[in-house]
Order: C-alpha cells, then sequence, then structure tokens
C-alpha cells in the first residue's frame, strides 16, 4: 500500500482527520510493509497542537525478499498468520497489560484479506522515546521486570486465537531451517528440546520476539513499554528471556551476569504472582523454569544454526548452554 493509500486509510478510522505528514520509520520484515509515524491535523481550527500516532501498514509483496532467502510458501504462511495473531492480541489481551507491562493502546484497525492497517498511539509522545542496543544494567533488568509482569499477567491463559506455541523460531514452523542443520545430534535432539519446553507444568503467553530493539525506554529510566507482538503465543517465559539475554548481552556478558540477570526476573516473577499464587506453586514454578533455561537456549540455538550458522550469537555461551542440554537427554 503506497503513502498516499495508506494516509487515506488513517483519516478515515481517524474520523476523518485529515493527515499532514508521513515519516517512514522502517520497512517491515521481507517487503510486508512499512511503520510510519503520522502527524494529524487538530480537531478543530482554534486547536494548534499537532497529535501523532505510529501506523503499521500490511501490505505483502508479490515476491518476499529475505535477507537470508527463506522464501518459501511455508515462511509467507507464517508471516500472514503472524499479523492475524497481532491483530487478535491487540483486539483480546492488550487491554491486560497496564503500566508494569505496558503495550501501545490501538487506536482503530482495518484488515481486508492479507492486507492489515493498524493505528497506534505514538509511545515517543507518551514518554518511551528511547531506543538502545546496547542496554545499562537498570534498563535491562526494567526490560526483564516487563517480561516477568507480562508473563505473570496471562500464566494459564488459553493462547487460543494466538499461536499455540509462541516465538518466531519454533520447531513445528521451522522444518525447512531444521534440515538444514549441520550438526546431527542437535537435529535429533530437537524435537525432545521442543517436547521439554511444551510440557512445562507452568505455562503462560510468551512475546514470542522479546529482543532489546522491541522495548521503547523512558529518557529518564524507569519502567518500559514492548512492542511487535506478531508471535505472541504459550510457552514456557524462560524463552523470553533466554532470548532476551542473548539480544544485548555479548557471550562474555552473559558467562559474567546471566545468572544475577535470571535472579533478577525470578524476583521480579514473584512479586508479581505474590497476590496470586502461595509460596508453595511459585517455589515449584521457579524450579521447573530455571530447569528450562538452558532448554530455552537449546530451542533457540537450534533455530539459529539452520537459519544462519554464521550469526553472532552463536557464541560461546549459546553452545554451552546447548551441550548442557544434548549431554541431559
Amino acid at each position: 500500500m503506497d503513502t498516499e493509500n495508506v494516509a487515506h486509510v488513517v483519516s478515515e478510522l481517524m474520523n476523518g482527520v485529515a493527515v499532514r505528514r508521513m515519516d517512514k520509520m522502517q520497512a517491515l520484515w521481507s517487503g510486508y510493509g512499512a511503520i510510519y509515524r503520522v502527524t494529524l491535523a487538530p480537531k478543530n481550527a482554534a486547536a494548534d497542537t499537532l497529535r501523532t500516532v505510529v501506523v503499521k501498514s500490511v501490505a505483502p509483496p508479490t515476491r518476499s525478499s529475505h535477507p537470508r532467502g527463506w522464501n518459501s510458501d511455508l515462511s509467507h504462511q507464517r508471516k500472514l498468520r503472524s499479523y492475524a495473531v497481532e491483530r487478535a492480541f491487540y483486539r483480546d489481551f492488550a487491554k491486560r497489560c497496564d503500566a508494569s507491562c505496558r503495550v501501545p493502546v490501538l487506536l482503530a484497525e482495518r484488515s481486508e484479506g492479507h492486507r492489515w492497517l493498524f493505528v497506534f498511539e505514538d509511545l515517543d509522545a507518551a514518554g518511551f522515546s528511547a531506543r538502545r542496543g546496547d542496554a545499562s544494567d537498570a534498563e535491562i533488568r526494567a526490560c526483564l521486570s516487563w517480561l516477568a509482569s507480562f508473563h505473570a499477567t496471562f500464566l494459564g491463559e488459553s493462547t487460543e486465537p494466538l499461536w499455540p506455541v509462541g516465538t518466531y523460531w519454533h520447531l513445528a514452523t521451522r522444518p525447512e531451517e531444521l534440515a538444514a542443520t549441520a550438526d546431527a545430534r542437535l537435529r535429533k535432539a530437537a524435537p525432545a528440546i521442543d517436547a521439554r519446553l511444551n510440557a512445562s507444568r507452568f505455562q503462560t503467553l510468551v512475546h514470542g520476539d522479546a529482543k532489546i530493539a522491541n522495548f521503547c525506554f523512558p529518557p529518564q529510566g524507569g519502567a518500559v513499554a514492548a512492542v511487535d507482538f506478531q508471535y505472541v503465543g504459550g510457552g514456557c517465559g524462560m524463552k523470553d528471556v533466554a532470548y532476551f539475554l542473548s539480544s544485548c548481552l555479548s557471550s562474555r556478558e552473559l558467562e559474567t551476569h546471566a545468572d544475577e540477570y535470571v535472579d533478577a526476573y525470578f524476583g521480579a516473577l514473584r512479586r508479581a504472582c505474590a497476590q496470586r499464587l502461595p509460596d508453595e506453586t511459585l517455589d515449584a514454578l521457579e524450579a521447573e523454569w530455571r530447569h528450562l533455561y538452558a532448554f530455552a537456549w537449546a530451542d533457540f540455538y537450534r533455530f539459529l544454526a539452520g537459519w544462519s550458522p554464521q550469526h553472532w550469537k552463536i557464541d560461546t555461551y549459546s553452545r554451552r548452554m546447548t551441550e548442557e542440554v544434548l549431554l541431559s537427554l
């Protein structure tokens, strides 16, 4: 969908308010659309304050251009499903996310066939204007606290109509990448690793793509907000924790600090669940998920090994976690 058509639809969805300006923020993965910051005209002539919203316009290309060459029909169908899942999350679940696991408010949306258009509040204008590649200790802890609150909010939740198993690397959706994995031991063990995670007694909704780039920070510090819910679905919370830590810490930093960050996550999780679960249930949850931490790493490593075997996240720490799991099976 070109910018003129996007502007027209946004104006319609926002009750006829004129679009003054559209700035492209980024393209969507594999050319499936774009995200814009849209400036809206004042609602009446006497007002002089312009309002901004963020628009996610999804219009699948006639031919996908995946940067790593994964352009199969299976990949295409997975992406289409992901936008339907994102729409369902905002429609049916997002309203339960409070300030402790802040998400953008969906102001309006339209879907027609395999096209989606979402109009979100502008998190920059709401006080979450900072983005991070390298996060500080306090910022990492704020993100882990967000994950803990999100997992506590949806603990034991039905996954319908989201992904039955969340994360964009879930084994059942990645048979091509598994077939491309050179490590025969890992290929053979992949179903057992997946089954162990899926058999977790304690299941929640996982964000599914909880990398540092999907968190929005207040410039002065404090609670964070998160975006991009295309792969939200059921799972063990460790999937989000391991993936998040992989996105912002080097192998050396993981070896030094991962344990303390996992401890910080569980401290936040216990606080978030304190009014809902008795201590013995919290103890059982923490024990199970701590045990599955290495399995979550191995699960993500399995995906990377087939998808991009030279990826920078395939490092000493992730290899060590995966080897521990392979030896335990």
